[in-house]
C-alpha cells in the first residue's frame, strides 16, 4: 500500500521530535531513504517540536511522549491548536503521530484527546513507520495493532467505557 503521496507539491515534510539523538538518527535514516518523504526538522523536546513544526510547515510530526520541558502530549495539543487556528486549505493541516516505547492506555487516550492522528509503538518495523507517515498525511488515522486490540476490547466490553 505504499506509493508516493508527496505529489506535485513535493515530498511530505516530516519533523522528528524525540529527546534521544540516536532514535532521531534512526528515524532520519529510515524516512530519508524514501523519495516521497523529507525530514524537514528535528527537535529534542516538546517546545522545540512546536516551533519546528510551524517553521518547517510540517505535514507530519513524529512525536515522542516523554521529553524534557514540554512533553509530547502537550506539544501535540499546541501544534494542533495552532494548526486549527490558521487558515489553511482542508487536509493541509499538520498531523501528529505519537511514537513511544510506553504501551500505556493513559498515553493512548490522552494522545487521541489531544488530536493525534496515530499512535505507534517504537517496536514497529521500519516499513510500518514509513507507511504510517503516508497514512496520516492522507488524512487517515492509525493505531498500532497491539493498541487496537485493547481499544476494541475496552469499548466492546459491557458497561461504561
Amino acid at each position: 500500500m505504499s506509493g508516493e503521496t508527496g505529489g506535485a507539491r513535493g515530498p511530505l515534510r516530516v519533523v522528528l521530535a524525540d529527546d534521544q539523538d540516536l532514535v532521531r538518527a534512526g528515524f532520519r535514516v529510515i524516512l530519508g531513504a524514501e523519495p516521497d518523504i523529507e525530514v524537514a526538522g528535528e527537535a529534542a523536546d516538546g517546545a522545540e517540536a512546536v516551533e519546528m513544526a510551524a517553521r518547517c510547515r510540517a505535514d507530519v510530526v513524529l512525536m515522542d511522549v516523554r521529553m524534557p520541558r514540554v512533553d509530547g502530549l502537550e506539544a501535540t495539543r499546541r501544534i494542533l491548536g495552532a494548526t486549527a487556528a490558521r487558515t489553511t486549505p482542508p487536509g493541509s493541516e499538520t498531523k501528529v503521530i505519537i511514537l513511544t516505547t510506553f504501551d500505556r492506555e493513559d498515553y493512548l487516550f490522552e494522545a487521541l484527546r489531544a488530536g493525534a492522528s496515530g499512535f505507534l509503538l517504537k517496536n514497529a518495523s521500519p516499513e510500518d513507520l514509513v507507511e504510517s507517515v503516508r497514512v496520516v498525511a492522507r488524512g487517515d488515522a492509525l493505531l498500532s495493532p497491539e493498541v487496537t486490540r485493547r481499544v476494541v476490547a475496552r469499548f466492546a466490553a459491557p458497561g461504561p467505557a
